[in-house]
């Protein structure tokens, strides 16, 4: 960590601060990023996994906000379609529920708000004779069936970095900002590392994209009185034993008005949530509770046969979102939108407010807008028509072959290493995309791949994370770079912090 003078200052590395560093560094400005923790240490990899458009928001009248995200589902499907994938999802009816008439409205406004390439629309199904049936009770017999994406949320704040890097930004990871000192034209910042040192570096701009702690961020940078303000509320998940076979996900309605999914996760297991609860602790500490699980396992059992007990539970994650405060008396009903409110009192800081996974890119886009403009660099912005690293399967331009036949093109990959165990060259094609021929580079046997530290995982693919995507503990590898983690045998965590350490 030189001395550095930059053009823009990124504080905060989860998603709306690495889609920020990537815009803004792809533009020709000279970005740094620091991030206390490890990348996607918090609510960026706390997510339900979903590029959707939020149906339920419609019951809000969130036009704006989901047709923003509708259009944003299949731009970030074709720029990484290795960690992000189409899905159909199935909401089984019953008559105490939303009107079918409301719901049949409801899903027809979400498939003509924003075009569509890749998803097919929605559409009633007969639970009784389709596979998304069998798994449910038997009183649920009709339903409906719409499409939205998948995606790998951390190794998306990831590829985001890996792409800022890429195009020259300085990314900073278990490094706190400390201390900022306001000038005229330029801020002073202090930075610590892990280890105690300080540097100060100077920029022209500051973004404040510290999610659950921006409004604690914005007091010690001196910044105004904001407009808006943060509301937190925490989203707690379970993951259970595989219940279905099929790969596609459900959308449970509860009679509280919520809503819940069940969603393939990681092969062998299915993922349910999201609670949605006022959260007025640490953002450090924050974890599920006991009544959220009981919560979440009392409604998926309301609608599986084999009912989900909360000793099914074979891991938990929780995260705070800093959602942008409204009107609404309701945690489930506070809006998901963003906005960025740029303070010119002084050095210009940007603050960040809001946002959801969905909308990183355009958010990013609309950021860095703004910062170009107040710096006297009026760059256009790039990122709709760039694959994210690894998404360039058939080419440099975003295209829908690449969402289509990716099984294709990750067939030709086991063709090209087939001294691989299958799953494992299946594994490393859906992380890395095109970038599993850096990973692999050098290596003609199993035997090249260094030591088999844990099952299925080989020094060359922990050596490649620490060089090229900043990971330094076993956590960083096995539950943000991967979700190993819920695969391996207990001590593993150990067993890999030991390897790291002595290597």
């Amino acid at each position: 960590m030189a001395d550095v003078d930059c053009d823009v200052l990124v504080v905060g590395g989860g998603i709306n601060g690495a889609g920020i560093s990537r815009d803004a560094a792809g533009r020709g400005l000279c970005v740094v990023l620091c991030e206390k923790d490890d990348l996607a240490s918090h609510t960026s990899s706390a997510s339900t996994k979903l590029i959707h458009g939020g149906l339920r928001y419609l019951e809000y009248y969130e036009f704006r906000l989901v047709r923003k995200a509708l259009a944003e589902r299949e731009v970030l499907l074709r720029s990484a379609p290795h960690i992000m994938w189409p899905m159909r999802f199935v909401m089984p009816h019953d008559a105490g529920q939303r009107p079918a008439l409301l719901i049949r409205a409801g899903l027809f406004l979400y498939d003509m708000l924003a075009k569509r390439e890749l998803l097919p629309g929605s559409r009633g199904i007969n639970l009784r004779c389709h596979p998304a049936g069998r798994p449910l009770k038997e009183s649920y017999t009709a339903g409906f069936e719409y499409s939205d994406g998948w995606v790998d949320d951390a190794r998306l704040v990831v590829l985001n970095a890996v792409d800022a890097c890429a195009k020259g930004a300085c990314i900073l990871t278990r490094t706190s900002c400390v201390g900022v000192e306001r000038h005229a034209d330029h801020w002073v910042a202090t930075l610590r590392k892990a280890d105690g040192t300080e540097k100060r570096i100077t920029t022209r701009a500051v973004v404040n994209a510290a999610g659950p702690w921006a409004q604690s961020f914005i007091q010690s940078a001196g910044g105004k009185q904001q407009s808006r303000h943060l509301r937190l509320v925490k989203g707690s998940h379970i993951v259970v034993r595989r219940i279905f076979e099929h790969d596609q996900a459900y959308i449970f309605q509860n009679k509280d008005g919520r809503i819940v999914f069940a969603i393939p996760y990681e092969r062998d297991f299915t993922l349910i949530g999201t609670t949605d609860l006022e959260y007025k602790g640490d953002p450090q500490r924050v974890a599920i509770e006991e009544s959220e699980i009981r919560y979440l396992c009392e409604l998926a059992s309301g609608y599986f046969r084999e009912p989900v007990r909360p000793a099914d539970v074979v891991w938990t994650y929780a995260g705070v979102r800093p959602l942008l405060e409204d009107a609404a008396s309701d945690a489930k009903a506070v809006t998901r939108d963003y906005f960025l409110e740029m303070d010119k009192e002084g050095a210009p800081l940007l603050n960040i407010f809001g946002g959801k996974i969905t909308t990183f890119r355009k958010l990013a886009e609309d950021a860095v807008d703004i910062l170009c403009k107040t710096l006297g660099r009026p760059e256009k912005g790039w990122t709709e028509k760039a694959c994210l690293p690894g998404g360039d399967l058939f080419g440099a331009v975003p295209q829908n072959r690449s969402v289509q036949e990716f099984c294709d093109w990750a067939a030709a990959v086991q063709v090209k290493y087939d001294w691989l165990p299958q799953e494992l060259v299946k594994r490393y094609a859906r992380a890395y995309g095109t970038r599993v021929h850096a990973l692999l580079e050098g290596c003609a046997s199993l035997a090249d791949m260094g030591e088999e530290i844990l099952p299925g995982v080989y020094a060359a693919e922990v050596n490649y994370l620490r060089r090229k995507e900043w990971a330094v503990t076993a956590a960083d590898i096995l539950w943000r770079r991967s979700k190993l983690g819920l695969h391996l045998p207990a001590g593993a965590e150990a067993r890999l912090d030991a390897w790291l350490a002595a290597n």
